[in-house]
C-alpha cells in the first residue's frame, strides 16, 4: 500500500466553508488528485486545551466553534462517521506517550470540516481528530508527530489545519487579500525553514516577527505536525499554495507525498483570489 498524503492547510475563516475562491478551489483539486485514504486524522487548531486527546466516537458531531457568521454557516453538517479503532490505533501507537480517548464530549470542528467540506465534500471517509495540548512546550508537538508517521503506511491522511501567520487583532475585515509586510516576512522564513529542515522548524521562534504573527500559538502548532512527519522521513514537505488574507493570516499549504500525484493534471493548480500575485503560489 502506497503511503497517504499528509497536508497542513491554511483554513482562513470558516467562511471559506461556503465559498469558492482561489484556496477552496485549490483544497478542491488536492481531493480531486489525491488517492481516497482509509481514514483521516485531523489536528486543528481549535481543540486546544489542556490535554492530549483523539476522538474515539462513532458518529462525531459538527461543532459551531464560532460566532458573528451566517445562520447558514452554523446549519452546515459534515456527516462523517468516526473510526474507534483507529482512535485506539493512535493511543497505543504513541505509548509511552499518554493521549486520552474521547467517546463523547468533542467531535468535528471548523477547522476540520471547512476544509474538508472541500477536500472529501461527501463525506465518505472516516475522521478522527487529535487534540492540541496546550499545556506543552512546541517540542514536544514535533515529538510527536514522528511517533504518527507510520499512520501513513497504513492509510491514513494525516490532515494538520491551522494558519502560519494568525493575529486576528490586526485584521483588516475590508481587505480579504491584504498582507502585512511583517506576516509575508515570518511566512516566508517558515517556508525557507521547512525547505532547509523541518526538523529544526523552531528555529522560526526566533524570528523577529514571531511574536506578530503567533500571539497565540494554536494555530502554528498544527504546522508543528506536518514537520515532525517531514523530519521523521527526512524530506521537506512541498509548497502547494502562498498567499495571504486580511492582512495578518496566511494561507499556506504544504503537503508530504503529494507532488507527483498533484502534477500530473495541469488544472490541478487553481487561480489565486484577484490581487494576490501569481508568484504567490507553487504548485
Amino acid at each position: 500500500m502506497a503511503k497517504a498524503p499528509a497536508l497542513f492547510i491554511g483554513h482562513g475563516s470558516p467562511m471559506n466553508t461556503l465559498e469558492l475562491n482561489g484556496f477552496t478551489e485549490a483544497w478542491r483539486a488536492f481531493g480531486h488528485h489525491l488517492p481516497k485514504p482509509r481514514a483521516i486524522l485531523a489536528i486543528s487548531a481549535h481543540w486546544y486545551f489542556g490535554a492530549t486527546a483523539v476522538t474515539g466516537m462513532a458518529n462525531p458531531r459538527t461543532i459551531h466553534d464560532f460566532y458573528g457568521f451566517p445562520e447558514q454557516l452554523f446549519e452546515f453538517a459534515y456527516p462523517a462517521l468516526g473510526d474507534p479503532d483507529l482512535a485506539g490505533e493512535i493511543i497505543e501507537l504513541v505509548r509511552p506517550s499518554w493521549i486520552g480517548l474521547d467517546r463523547d464530549q468533542w467531535g468535528l470542528d471548523h477547522g476540520t470540516w471547512s476544509v474538508l467540506a472541500h477536500l472529501y465534500p461527501d463525506a465518505s471517509i472516516p475522521v478522527v481528530q487529535l487534540s492540541l495540548n496546550a499545556l506543552r512546550p512546541l517540542e514536544y508537538h514535533v515529538e510527536l508527530a514522528t511517533k504518527l508517521a507510520s499512520l501513513r503506511e497504513r492509510g491514513v491522511m494525516i490532515l494538520a489545519s491551522g494558519n502560519v501567520v494568525h493575529n486576528l487583532q490586526r485584521l483588516q475585515w475590508d481587505r480579504p487579500n491584504l498582507a502585512y509586510d511583517w506576516a509575508q516576512r515570518f511566512d516566508d522564513a517558515v517556508a525557507e525553514q521547512l525547505n532547509l529542515g523541518p526538523g529544526d522548524i523552531l528555529k522560526v521562534a526566533q524570528h523577529p516577527d514571531y511574536a506578530l504573527s503567533v500571539p497565540t500559538p494554536d494555530h502554528f502548532l498544527p504546522l508543528l505536525y506536518l514537520a515532525g512527519l517531514c523530519a521523521a522521513e527526512g524530506v521537506s514537505p512541498e509548497p502547494l499554495v502562498r498567499g495571504y488574507s486580511m492582512g495578518s493570516i496566511s494561507m499556506s499549504c504544504y503537503g508530504l507525498g503529494v507532488g507527483n500525484v498533484l502534477r500530473q493534471d495541469p488544472t490541478c493548480a487553481a487561480r489565486l483570489p484577484k490581487g494576490v500575485p501569481p508568484d504567490q503560489t507553487n504548485m
